[in-house]
């Protein structure tokens, strides 16, 4: 039972990342049609800028100032570079933000090495946030913190088993949800919001009205950047900081974004829900496809049973999930999961 609520929460907390990541993306391309190619770029810069910041002025100003600096990167990069050749169509597009990810990495090597560098967590966030304690006589219980006697016994009869969440994972799953609720309400619920999605479909009569919708535009992509920047403070100390890690998370949120719907964000949540606690499970579980047939009951010849493909664990084929069911939503339903068009 221990390892199903921990391993969900884990689960929760990775998908919520990937939600904080994926719905920038999302938003540039809702608001603008561009598919910004470099968008984990701008993750990686959050974090390396979270990570200088935080040497000079405190953990919790960078958290502050890390996402303005590069949702300002992000607005200087569409005023200056992509409203250029935005005329051009959506291969310039790709192209021109594909070979802005290896410039972004290139400066980042330079300016802060090739090796990961050591982003701790702030004193408030280090250490566990609760410990689930399987006691065998009183069962399942949680208790704050690192748990501390309750997880000590002298009788050598009694088994104790406590399993630690971090307060890390905790402080992403709160500030992406905040982060969430934050976006609805901007978008929904402000003149500006209201002002942005009128810039999507009417743009001409957007500007008729006297609003410049370049520089509406130029702030959509910022405020995409923002966020990606924001995912990068918070997944810098979290998990590690380093070159590639844009390279690591890249690819992963593309597919939240074809899976739950090209421009939808409540597509983008679910799907980073389900991508995440699929993903975790999966690394949790030590179980070969051999198992699974011996279990169900088939026979197998002794050739089968040392094929090293049947041998493989489930934990082994976990990165391979999420491409898995990329595929199978682009065969079975291109739109995605709440998408209103096709991927």
């Amino acid at each position: 039972m221990e390892f199903f609520f921990i391993s969900m929460l884990n689960g929760v907390s990775y998908g919520l990342l990937l939600f904080m990541l994926s719905s920038g993306l999302t938003l540039i391309f809702s608001m603008m049609g561009v598919l910004n190619f470099a968008h984990a770029s701008f993750y990686m810069l959050g974090a390396y800028f979270g990570y200088t910041l935080s040497g000079v002025l405190g953990f919790w100003p960078a958290l502050l100032i890390a996402p303005v600096l590069t949702g300002a990167a992000g607005a200087f990069f569409e005023s200056q570079v992509l409203r250029r050749v935005h005329k051009m169509g959506h291969v310039s597009e790709l192209l021109v933000t594909f070979g802005l990810s290896y410039i972004v990495l290139e400066i980042v090597q330079l300016v802060w090495g090739r090796v990961a560098v050591e982003f701790l967590p702030p004193a408030e966030l280090q250490g566990p946030l609760f410990t689930l304690i399987n006691h065998s006589t009183t069962g399942l219980s949680l208790v704050s913190g690192a748990g501390g006697a309750a997880c000590q016994s002298a009788d050598a009869t009694v088994r104790i088993l406590c399993t630690p969440f971090p307060a890390t994972r905790g402080f992403i799953m709160l500030t992406a949800l905040g982060m969430m609720v934050s976006l609805w309400w901007v978008l929904t619920r402000t003149r500006a919001g209201l002002i942005i999605q009128a810039a999507l479909t009417h743009p001409h009569t957007v500007e008729t009205l006297g609003h410049n919708v370049p520089r509406i535009f130029m702030l959509v992509f910022a405020m995409g950047t923002g966020l990606a920047g924001l995912a990068g403070v918070i997944g810098g100390f979290t998990f590690i900081t380093e070159p590639s890690m844009a390279a690591t998370v890249g690819s992963v949120i593309f597919v939240v974004v074809v899976v739950g719907g090209i421009g939808s964000l409540s597509g983008a949540f679910l799907a980073s829900l389900l991508i995440g606690v699929v993903q975790t499970f999966a690394v949790a579980v030590d179980y070969s496809i051999l198992n699974m047939l011996n279990d169900l009951g088939f026979i197998l010849s002794v050739e089968a049973q040392n094929n090293t493909m049947l041998m493989l664990s489930i934990s082994q084929a976990a990165p391979v999930l999420p491409y898995l069911l990329l595929v199978l939503i682009l065969i079975f339903r291109p739109r995605g999961l709440l998408g209103k068009r096709d991927a």
